[in-house]
């Protein structure tokens, strides 16, 4: 888990880089992103300086379903929002099977 935690913070602070500061929002997605707010919590911890701040009773709240997360003065917005990733890949692999 310390690994996992670790590589996507490192991509979120290079994109944070990447962006000069400008980040308008972190959006929690997938599997993980959208149903385990302590992972959730660990990913986004320490970053109040950055403008990020999540509030861990709307965090908690947000299992399976879309919401902010963010505390109020966060200057960033912490989104969660569901994915169906088996509809994605139906659509993609039907896109390709109808290219052929």
């Amino acid at each position: 888990m310390n690994v996992y935690v670790h590589r996507i913070r490192k991509y979120i602070g290079a994109y944070m880089v990447h962006l000069k500061g400008k980040v308008d929002a972190i959006v929690m997605s997938a599997g993980v992103g959208e149903n385990s707010p302590p992972v959730r919590k660990l990913l986004l911890a320490d970053l109040e300086n950055f403008g990020v701040s999540i509030d861990e009773s709307k965090n908690k709240q947000h299992i399976g379903k879309p919401g902010e997360i963010q505390t109020d003065d966060s200057r960033v917005k912490v989104l969660v929002i569901p994915t169906d990733e088996e509809l994605s890949i139906a659509q993609q692999t039907l896109e390709v099977i109808r290219a052929q």
